[in-house]
């Protein structure tokens, strides 16, 4: 990398080793733009910092902080606070940047001085890279605004761009969202300009049982609702301490460990394989089953997964010989 880079992408991890090496390839593996890689280790205890080293040694380009843990919020406000590019780009560790995708939004905020967010249509893709569903957003600044302001179709986090002077004018990550820090970020950077999204999909968005969209989906709507909150309070020429106070007490139970099984997240990765006729959905139903043995919707699920996967096998078997 020669001088400054446009793009910093921002990144942190925490106990995700399992993806980690493929989430940063491909990253690294972006082209036809200078970049680096920030990335904050938030106080990882598995192999995360060994492979972080191991990649910060072969690697120029890729920058490894290490911190106590202290949450994702933390760890972004950090991050974005070492990034020395124009532009910075979310990437999260276990998800995973499709080729062209740094370049294709750099151009398009350098291009579009209004547009404060590029991001791009995602690809959902269970543990094992199942393919699960596509999200689509509305093409053009005025649908993508109106969106994100209007309807609930904010970008995913980690398919995100947006140029660092605006993250400082509008003062960063806030600590006191824990958790949906990206949708409190969203609603102030929409002072500051429109929000685009290219119409292809260039970010594949990973759904386990640990992730945090999965485990507290409930505490993420709540402050999603506070985040629209503070908006209008501003709007409206008032202060926002009031909803700012209500996000800080919204934090996750010292029981909640990353690394805990989401029965719902079984069931419902089940459910979607089931939808596409992918018979990998069986395994996903035996779980939830074990997990929850008393509720009829696993063994029905567990039913039409079998079957599913019983044809599957019958139709590779090898055919028999009848002359």
């Amino acid at each position: 990398m020669s001088g400054r880079p446009l793009v910093s992408v921002v990144m942190s991890v925490y106990n995700g080793d399992r993806y980690l090496a493929a989430s940063l390839d491909s990253v690294l593996s972006q082209e036809d733009v200078e970049f680096e890689l920030v990335v904050v280790d938030d106080g990882s205890t598995d192999r995360s910092p060994a492979i972080l080293a191991d990649y910060g040694r072969r690697d120029p380009r890729v920058r490894v902080i290490r911190q106590e843990n202290a949450g994702l919020t933390k760890a972004l406000v950090r991050g974005c606070a070492e990034a020395t590019g124009d532009l910075i780009a979310r990437q999260d560790a276990d998800d995973v940047s499709l080729p062209g995708r740094l370049a294709k939004l750099a151009a398009v905020m350098q291009q579009n001085a209004g547009v404060a967010v590029a991001a791009s249509w995602v690809e959902s893709i269970g543990p094992r890279d199942e393919p699960l569903s596509t999200t689509r957003f509305a093409e053009g600044p005025e649908a993508g605004t109106r969106g994100v302001l209007e309807e609930r179709r904010s970008p995913v986090h980690g398919s995100a761009m947006f140029r660092k002077a605006d993250l400082e004018a509008v003062g960063g990550y806030r600590p006191e969202f824990y958790f949906a820090q990206d949708s409190d970020l969203w609603f102030r950077l929409a002072d500051r300009g429109d929000f685009l999204f290219l119409p292809e999909v260039l970010y594949a968005f990973r759904i386990v049982g640990g992730s945090i969209s999965v485990r507290h989906r409930e505490a993420q709507l709540k402050l999603y609702d506070l985040a629209r909150a503070c908006r209008a309070a501003r709007l409206g020429g008032s202060s926002d301490a009031t909803y700012l106070q209500e996000a800080s007490t919204i934090r996750p139970a010292h029981s909640a460990g990353r690394g805990i099984r989401s029965g719902a997240a079984d069931y419902f990765l089940g459910s979607v394989l089931l939808r596409r006729r992918d018979p990998r959905a069986l395994g996903y139903m035996r779980a939830f089953v074990r997990q929850r043995p008393g509720d009829p919707r696993g063994w029905v699920g567990w039913l039409r997964s079998a079957i599913l996967a019983a044809r599957r096998d019958s139709h590779a078997l090898p055919t028999r010989d009848l002359m």
